[in-house]
């Protein structure tokens, strides 16, 4: 009985201390790895660098949706995930010029199922499929991987660096995601 109540006192504390990151799937072939959202994270206490580098590029594109509806969690998000090197002014700015002003689906379309015809409105539960080549590991403790975007016709590139001291990667450049793709449907005026 003893034992009994020990250990639903031990699952209890668990539970209430276990930090609060975004729970995640993940599923892989040889060049791939599709990371699966049960939800996606909303806050700094949400995400943090994990120990593959394709969760935490996954939790780079989620940062960045939620950097188009709050841009201050959405900074906390990128700054956890970028660890030691917190972005700049200038990171910043860019952030701003990139994914606002009625550009906020550049970030949704690195979804799976975001496409510029359903007006980047990814299919659910939220996945983001990371890709590598032969090239993506060349300089060791960094990862260049790819994210492809529905509205793009190639990959984007993410950069990702390895703290050995930790295992954990860390986000280094996510540069490559921000660039703009096809105007959703609802947009384009030619359509």
């Amino acid at each position: 009985m003893k034992i009994q109540i020990l250990f639903g006192l031990l699952f209890a504390v668990l539970l209430f201390t276990a930090p609060a990151e975004a729970a995640m799937k993940l599923e892989s072939s040889e060049h791939w790895v599709r990371v699966e959202f049960d939800a996606l994270p909303q806050t700094a206490a949400d995400v943090a660098p994990c120990q593959t580098p394709e969760e935490t590029a996954a939790l780079t594109v989620a940062a960045l949706v939620r950097y188009t509806e709050d841009q201050e969690a959405g900074i906390a998000m990128l700054n956890v995930l970028r660890g030691p090197r917190p972005l700049s002014p200038q990171d910043i700015q860019l952030l701003k010029d990139q994914l606002l002003k009625d550009r906020n689906y550049v970030a949704r379309s690195h979804f799976n199922g975001a496409t510029p015809d359903n007006d980047y409105t990814p299919i659910e539960p939220y996945s983001v499929t990371v890709s590598d080549n032969p090239n993506s590991y060349m300089t060791e403790g960094y990862a260049t991987l790819y994210i492809r975007s529905g509205g793009a016709d190639s990959p984007r590139p993410i950069t990702l660096r390895k703290k050995p001291s930790t295992g954990e990667w860390f986000l280094w450049n996510h540069v490559g995601l921000l660039p703009g793709i096809r105007v959703p449907a609802s947009q384009d005026p030619w359509k």
